[in-house]
Parts: C-alpha cells; sequence; structure tokens
C-alpha cells in the first residue's frame, strides 16, 4: 500500500469520527492524568454509560499540557465545539452525562474553554486562557488531541507526511533544510542539530547508528516525558527523517526506566509503524531501511551524557568517554552515531514538511523555534509549555503560569536540571535564549523550570542539588568525584551551623576547578547551582556563616528543620 492510500484512509476515518452521530470523550491518560486520578475517572465514566445505555466513542489522548487541571475529560457532541473540562472527579461524571451528554446543559461551571470552531455562551475558547494564548505549539501541536496508541490518528493529521517528503530530497538536501531553520539541540547544550546531522552523514563507513536520547533525568522536567506519551509517533518520524539523513540503518531509544507508559507508547507506535510499512527494510518502497530498538536505563542520571548513554547500550558500565572522538566519529560500537533528544527530533518532520525557513522565522537570531518548558515548584499553574524563543522569563512564570501563588514573592528561578546556575528574580525580564541565558550563568538547559518563592533558603537550594550531583556522579574523574563530596560537605557544615569564614572563598575556588577540570557535563555543571547562589544570595551564605541564622528559618542545625 502505497503512502497516498494509508494517509487516505486515515483521512476517511478521522472524518468519520469527527462526524459521527455519537457523543465522543476525551479523556488524558498521560502520567499527570492518571497521577491525579484519570483511570478512575475512566471507569465512572464507562460505568455511567452503561447505566443509561449511552453509546459513545472513548479516546485516550495525551497531556495538552495543563496538568494543574487533570483530569481532564473533553467531550464533543454532533454540530458542537469541543468543550474541555478540568479537574473531573468520579463524582462530577453523572452530572456532565446527565446535564450535557442527554439534557444539552454544557455546564459552564465546570468547563474550562471550547475547543475548534463555534462558541458556547459562558464558556471561553481553551486556547484564549493565559495558560496557552502566549505558546506558539508546533511539537505539543498533537498532544491532548489524538490518541498516541492509534497511528491512523498520527497520519490523519499529517504525520509522517515529512518523511514521505525527505524521500523525495537526498540526505545532503535534507540536512541543508535543517541547518537552515536554525535548530539546535534542546537536551541542553544547544549545538546546531544540521550540523550534527552533517559529521555523521560525512563520517566514512557504511555502518552507521540513530539515537534518541529520552533518557531526561532533571529534576522538575518532563517535557520529553509528555511528548512521548502524546506524540510517539512525531519523534520516531524524526528519528526516520534523521537517520536517513546521515545513512543509519539501525536505531536505539534510550528511555529511562522510570517512564513505564512512555516506554509502552513507544513500543506500540514502533509496531503500528512496521505494520504500515513506515519502518523496516526498504521503506515505502524505498532503497532505505532502518530498525529500531528499545533500551531502558537503570535509573543512573549520568547516562542522559550521549557517550555514557552509548555505553550502557553496549552492556558496558553508564560513565562518560573522553572526547575526542565523538560519536559523530566513533560511537556505538565504533560506529559513527548521531545521538539527539527527544524534543530535538519531534521538531525534524516540521521543518521537512514547511521548510527550513519557516522554522527559522521563529524566535532570535541566535536562538530558533519554540522552546518547551515544564513548569513546577512554586507555581500557580503546573505544566508544560511551548514558547517562541525571544519570549522573558517574566512572561512566562508570570502571564503564561500565573505567578507565585498564595501571596508569596518570586525569589529565583531553577531552569533546566541541576547543571545551571539558578536566575534571581532581579533578572526575570531576560529573553528566553541560548545566549542570553548563560551571559547571566545559567542556560536553556533541558526545559525544566522551577520556581522558588522567597520561603526557601538558597543555601539550603544549593545543598539539595549538589547532593543530587553527588549522588549520581559516576565516580571516573577524581575532580567530579572529589569536587561533589568536598563541596556538599562544607554546604553540609554551613546549614548546620558549623560553617567558616573561608568556606565562601572555598567553595567558589572548587567550583572553578571543576568546571574547567571535569570529564563530563555533570561534573563541570555541579558547581553551577552554588556559584550562582553565591553571586546572587552572597548575603544568605554570610547569614548562615556569621551570624549563625537562615534568614528563611529552614535550615536544620540553625533555626529549623531542612525543606530536604
Amino acid at each position: 500500500m502505497t503512502f497516498d492510500e494509508i494517509q487516505s484512509k486515515a483521512v476517511l476515518e478521522w472524518e468519520a469520527l469527527e462526524h459521527s452521530a455519537k457523543p465522543r470523550i476525551f479523556i488524558g491518560t498521560a502520567t499527570c492524568g492518571r497521577a491525579a486520578g484519570a483511570l478512575t475517572v475512566l471507569e465512572a465514566i464507562n460505568s455511567e454509560l452503561a447505566k443509561r445505555n449511552i453509546e459513545a466513542i472513548i479516546t485516550p489522548v495525551g497531556c495538552i499540557g495543563l496538568c494543574y487541571a487533570e483530569p481532564l475529560v473533553d467531550i464533543v457532541k454532533p454540530n458542537r465545539p469541543r468543550i474541555c473540562y478540568g479537574n473531573v472527579t468520579p463524582e462530577v461524571v453523572p452530572r456532565l452525562i446527565e446535564d450535557y451528554i442527554i439534557n444539552d446543559n454544557p455546564c459552564p461551571d465546570l468547563a474550562l474553554g471550547t475547543i475548534g470552531n463555534g462558541t458556547i455562551d459562558g464558556i471561553p475558547k481553551l486556547f484564549e486562557l493565559p495558560m496557552l494564548k502566549h505558546q506558539l505549539r508546533i511539537v505539543l501541536h498533537n498532544c491532548g488531541v489524538i490518541n498516541p496508541e492509534n497511528i491512523d490518528h498520527y497520519i490523519a493529521v499529517g504525520g509522517y507526511s515529512g518523511l514521505v517528503k525527505a524521500l523525495g530530497m537526498t540526505p545532503e538536501e535534507v540536512i541543508e533544510e535543517v541547518k537552515r531553520s536554525g535548530l539546535r539541540g534542546r537536551g541542553g547544550a544547544g549545538f546546531p542539530t544540521g550540523l550534527k546531522l552533517e559529521l555523521c552523514h560525512n563520517a566514512p563507513g557504511k555502518e552507521k547508528y540513530f539515537i534518541c536520547n529520552a533518557d531526561e533525568g532533571d529534576p522538575g522536567t518532563f517535557v520529553d516525558r509528555t511528548l512521548l506519551e502524546g506524540d510517539p509517533h512525531a519523534v520516531l518520524e524524526g528519528m526516520l527523517i534523521g537517520a536517513y539523513a546521515t545513512g543509519a540503518t539501525e536505531g536505539y531509544i534510550y528511555i529511562r526506566h522510570e517512564y513505564p507508559l512512555a516506554t509502552e507508547r513507544l513500543r506500540i507506535a514502533i509496531e503500528q509503524a512496521s505494520e504500515r510499512g513506515l519502518l523496516g527494510d526498504n521503506i515505502l518502497g524505498s532503497s532505505f531501511s532502518f530498525h529500531v530498538e528499545i533500551r531502558r536505563g537503570a535509573g543512573a542520571f549520568i547516562c542522559g551524557e550521549e557517550t555514557a548513554l552509548i555505553n550502557s547500550i553496549e552492556g558496558r558500565q553508564g560513565i562518560p568517554r573522553i572526547r575526542p572522538p565523538f560519536p559523530a566519529q566513533e560511537g556505538l560500537w565504533g560506529k559513527p552515531t548521531n545521538v539527539n533528544n527527544v524534543e530535538t527530533l519531534a521538531n525534524i518532520p516540521y521543518i521537512i514538511e514547511k521548510a527550513g525557513d519557516w522554522y527559522a522565522s521563529i524566535g532570535t537570531e541566535g536562538s530558533k523555534g519554540t522552546k518547551l518548558f515544564s513548569l513546577s515548584g512554586s507555581i500557580a499553574r503546573m505544566g508544560v509549555v511551548e514558547v517562541p524563543f525571544g519570549m522573558r522569563l517574566r512572561r512566562l512564570v508570570e502571564e503564561v503560569g500565573g505567578g507565585v501563588p498564595d501571596g508569596h514573592k518570586l525569589k529565583a528561578l531553577q531552569p533546566g536540571g541541576v547543571m545551571l546556575g539558578l536566575i534571581p528574580a532581579s533578572l526575570i525580564d531576560k529573553p528566553i535564549d541560548f545566549e542570553g541565558l548563560v551571559e547571566i550563568g545559567s542556560g536553556v538547559g533541558s526545559g525544566g523550570l522551577v520556581v522558588i518563592d522567597e520561603s526557601a533558603c538558597m543555601v539550603d537550594i544549593a545543598y539539595s542539588l549538589m547532593s543530587f550531583a553527588q549522588n549520581e556522579c559516576c565516580g571516573k574523574c577524581v575532580i567530579g568525584r572529589l569536587g561533589t563530596k568536598q563541596m556538599l560537605d562544607i554546604l553540609g557544615d554551613i546549614t548546620s551551623g558549623r560553617g567558616q569564614p573561608q568556606d565562601i572563598d572555598l567553595l567558589t575556588d572548587l567550583g572553578e576547578s571543576m568546571s574547567l577540570g571535569a570529564l563530563c557535563p555533570l561534573g563541570g555543571g555541579a558547581p553551577s547551582p552554588v556559584i550562582s547562589t553565591l553571586r546572587h544570595f552572597r548575603n544568605e551564605y554570610e547569614a548562615h556563616i556569621k551570624e549563625h541564622r537562615c534568614p528563611a528559618s529552614v535550615c536544620r542545625g540553625l533555626n529549623g528543620a531542612s525543606h530536604f
């Protein structure tokens, strides 16, 4: 079957669903929804429909990003817009079915908003809500809308069109399109994706590998999980295009053990793509063949580093390799290998389908396109958002995220994980881009954004982050192994009332040495939270050391009990 035939069939089935005479019920069954009770709500829906002898089409979907409002249930009646209901409980289900499905009362007091054409009195448009209206959803476009376990849904809304277009181009043309887009890696380093593809493409040898790094381990970061659970085929399609461009015939998705639902949905996606001829030998009748396997990590944070990840796939200890050689020249089993993270790959199908110049028109001069952020911590609207580069941090926190709740004030932001410096509230008007955030001692990172309010102690925060880094350190290099331990001990003394005046200079010297000499990004980045808190919150360190006082009253050994 040709792709046109596959697509036509999928579109017909999609349109039949869209025009169904039966009511349709969508329920968010990603991890955030399940944690909030979505599966119990689903049971209540099935039970209530059976009790009332109502036939309805129930569709599980991923997370639309409004994690704070889960469980989410959308209802579509014939010739009516789709209505999204938030914080649904089993007790609310009978009312939704009785009032809306049976009696046509849309329950505006329970609704978050409508999706699609048409309006309903008393219910706003969902994408005009503050958390959504400032977003530019490219890779999140399908999340919360389609069934992630049904490949035909993905194909019906345009999925795999980018792959088909790529197969009609030369690998060099595909690479040039990605280079023209200005896409940079979304895993933290921000390396130009097109150049990374080109290096692997140009490497000698016929045997090459392509790896998706889904080992998302930074505390407070869950953007990759959201994508994999809500739109796994987009990531798979990005891998296929990347493999075609580099000449790889085998690929691996390396995913953290703690993501069972994402793993299962990826497994289903791989099976379905193989059945449709979109994966495997001679894809869509072409000479291009590509096979994918899933490999699950064992929980080591260090395996998010690409060479440690490669070692893990090979069955070796997950510790970083000395570079050069880089993976593009000598990676998996000594062969040229391309490694990209989940969000990076999910962008590629849209770039190929809509052209690199289209993507390059979004964002800033040095930071093109959009970036996903998982908002957590002391923030009113927790969830996953996609915003264009160049947006100010203030808008992201206050307008999109709803700001700090309960009357507290913002104190700092922890972006992108444990290897980046914290951003004080005084710098909240900085734009989001790669270079700008590096200039202030931080970075875009992997997409986590933990909001810290005034009740927190920044020395205690630094201790917690260093504790995580020390626990996850692989121990291969002396600087990383002993440096993290010594910095943690000093921070422990300070938070316990045993700090000495010279500790501040010692932390600074240790941090600078580790940043310059550690083998991998974890060891080199581990001191960043300490260095940044020393720079922006030095008064808190001095209060702990000189006055034996924790200004936030949270540190044990001084005048309170630690948050951690």
